[in-house]
């Protein structure tokens, strides 16, 4: 009962419009005030951000700035469209490839969302696209952002469970591959048997994708770059977000020449803002875990497991269930850092690989994304269009049916999440 009723209390201080940050720290606070043990909070603070790890978070952010800010993405578009424009809703299906794409630079869902969006949507009404379908293709394909690597959700539930990133990043790959491919084929299907009418274009000729492919070779060898760099051993996580940032950097600078000195120095600025505001609620959050750890709120929870034989299964449909609803209300990084701590001793004690857990979460956070009232998927494409948002729901409600099923196969079958990262050459 205690730790519902602080869950509760907490949430429903967020919900009052108190900064996520301010919000942890502060009930963290008055719980600590009780415990004696307010001295030792500068301690947990600089404990928890004094780690190399969170390098990765403002080196991505910043590759991803840099792309977005290099118009970049605008070939992986038309690169994507020229290579599926003769099957059905072939746009749909270019959205889903450039949302793939794109996702392995950006991490974050928003972001792929809104670049992607602002491309494909007015694309796709020109053709007669109905808006729902539209709608519905942009915030679910946005969703690809966080579970395809890198990912800025991973980094932090890496950090906060203690997981390897580099793990947490290649596992995220085959089940992002495998809800790309679902996202298509639902499109495909959707535009073959209810709006046959749309408009298709003859199959590329081999030059004519050849020469896409070429225009956007250096756009997608980034993605490449990063990931094949952290799977072949060369680079940990950091290092790879150091690497891609560079990457990113010259291919704006000196292949597009879209990226002068003032947009570096913008693109700088953004990925601090988001990371200064990633890492203060990580602090308030530390000392959040803090509390609990001294409240003995976790040995209680194990022990409440126990005496209800939950296992497994039980416990990971129960979880994914809570986390579905708390999707509703909060954000993402709220989600993680509220939970995590709470339920490692749990996973240990029943024997959960942490990278399995950590897909299955950001499968559900993905989720998150596209439930209302808040999900900011919705929003993003709300602002985009200034459609009604009900328009945008309907849009996306069957794909929330298709990430649940995807969730569900990759319960079943862990080996989807983990068998890219047990064949990684640091782990041989």
């Amino acid at each position: 009962m205690t730790i519902a009723a602080i869950l509760v209390a907490l949430v429903l201080l967020l919900f009052t419009g108190m900064p996520i940050f301010a919000g942890l720290a502060i009930f963290a606070g008055v719980l600590l005030l009780g415990q004696g043990g307010l001295a030792s909070v500068t301690e947990v603070i600089f404990g928890e951000l004094n780690h190399y790890l969170l390098v990765a978070i403002p080196l991505f952010a910043y590759m991803a700035h840099v792309m977005i800010r290099g118009r970049i993405v605008d070939d992986l578009y038309d690169t994507a469209y020229t290579l599926t424009r003769h099957l059905p809703g072939g746009l749909g299906v270019a959205t889903i490839v450039a949302c793939t794409i794109f996702a392995a630079i950006s991490g974050s869902s928003v972001a792929t969302a809104l670049t992607i969006g602002a491309v494909a949507i007015p694309q796709m009404l020109r053709f007669g696209y109905p808006p729902r379908l539209a709608y519905g293709l942009v915030a679910a394909g946005g969703t690809l952002g966080i579970l395809i690597p890198p990912s800025g959700p991973m980094v932090l539930y890496g950090v906060t469970t203690d997981t390897s990133i580099g793990g947490l990043f290649m596992a995220g790959v085959v089940p992002g591959l495998m809800m790309a491919a679902i996202f298509v084929v639902y499109a495909i299907a959707s535009v073959a048997l209810r709006h046959g009418h749309l408009q298709r274009e003859p199959r590329a000729s081999l030059g004519e994708a050849l020469r896409a492919i070429g225009k956007s070779a250096w756009a997608l060898s980034l993605p490449v770059f990063v990931l094949g760099g952290m799977y072949a051993g060369v680079f940990t996580a950091t290092e790879a977000a150091a690497a891609g940032a560079l990457l990113a950097l010259a291919v704006g600078a000196f292949v597009y020449r879209t990226i002068g000195l003032r947009a570096i120095w913008e693109a700088a600025i953004d990925a601090s803002r988001t990371s200064a505001m990633l890492f203060m609620i990580l602090a308030g959050a530390a000392v959040f875990g803090h509390v609990l750890t001294k409240m003995r709120i976790p040995q209680e929870i194990v022990e409440l497991v126990v005496s209800f034989d939950l296992g497994v299964t039980g416990f990971l449909v129960a979880m994914m269930a809570l986390i579905f609803v708390l999707g509703m209300f909060l954000e993402s990084i709220s989600i993680i850092l509220i939970t995590s701590p709470v339920i490692l001793p749990v996973m240990q004690h029943l024997g959960i690989n942490p990278i399995w857990y950590g897909i299955l979460l950001t499968i559900n956070l993905e989720l998150a994304q596209i439930t209302p009232p808040v999900g900011m998927n919705l929003f993003t494409i709300k602002a985009i269009t200034r459609a009604p948002m009900g328009e945008i729901i309907r849009g996306a409600a069957p794909y929330v049916l298709l990430m649940i099923a995807a969730m569900a196969l990759v319960m079943i079958w862990p080996q989807i999440a983990l068998w890219l990262p047990g064949t990684m050459a640091a782990q041989r």
